[in-house]
């Protein structure tokens, strides 16, 4: 018969994901949720007007159709514990837990992680009040960052050349809760994406994009445009210090 595969999301990657899979002999079926008008174009795969975050519809849903598998694309989900509440239900799901989750969906969290086991990061202070991340900020060299703590699909964050650039950002994300300023560190960035299960790491290829929206490094941040793969950056020596 073939599995019926189910993934949620809606953006290009879960429409890259959803072409790929439907190209498999092994595949019968791909549902998206909600997926979008250039997923319903493709073979064998089918939108479905549900709310990738809500687990107990994703999880009625998967069970009604007998899913063999759930792919969630999007973190807003696996935040949410989608994922939990699908393995709570027997079906098996690609995505982290919903504690994994929170090293993207909090970047406090995740800073505080690292500095915990002692993973080279960025010098940063964690605020919730107006005065006291503008008292922290008055003390900090230039250009700095200024980050919203929880999911922005990739918008939350600015690398502020000016002082008044950086105590805007500091005014703005405030009102969407925590924030996060954090040191600026030149250089180039590389995505290092590995799946893990079981205790057992299977690293795939390493891959590079542009964060700014304009050429020569300007123009405001973006959630990443252009992505390539591999990139040069993760040599050999690279990949096996990450």
């Amino acid at each position: 018969m073939g599995a019926k595969v189910m993934i949620l999301g809606s953006g290009g990657r879960e429409h890259a994901i959803a072409w790929k899979l439907a190209q498999s002999a092994e595949v019968a079926t791909v549902y998206c949720v909600p997926g979008n008008p250039g997923t319903a174009a493709e073979a064998k795969v089918h939108n479905l007007a549900l709310k990738p975050t809500d687990a107990d519809q994703v999880v009625a849903a998967a069970r009604g159709l007998n899913v063999t598998l759930v792919v969630i694309g999007p973190e807003a989900p696996l935040v949410a514990g989608v994922g939990d509440a699908l393995r709570r239900a027997g079906i098996p799901v690609f995505g982290p837990n919903a504690a994994g989750a929170m090293l993207e969906g909090s970047k406090a969290h995740a800073k505080a992680f690292m500095a915990r086991h002692g993973i080279p990061t960025a010098r940063y202070g964690r605020f919730d009040d107006t005065d006291t991340a503008l008292g922290y900020l008055r003390d900090q060299p230039l250009p700095i960052v200024v980050k919203a703590d929880g999911l922005a699909a990739g918008k939350g964050v600015v690398v502020a050349a000016e002082r008044a650039e950086a105590e805007a950002a500091v005014h703005q994300f405030l009102k969407w809760g925590s924030i996060v300023i954090e040191e600026f560190l030149e250089g180039e960035e590389a995505s290092f994406i590995a799946i893990v299960v079981d205790g057992q790491v299977l690293p795939l290829a390493g891959s590079q994009d542009h964060k700014r929206l304009l050429d020569g490094d300007q123009g405001p941040n973006t959630g990443g445009m252009g992505a390539y793969s591999p990139t040069p950056i993760l040599d050999t020596a690279m990949s096996e210090r990450v």
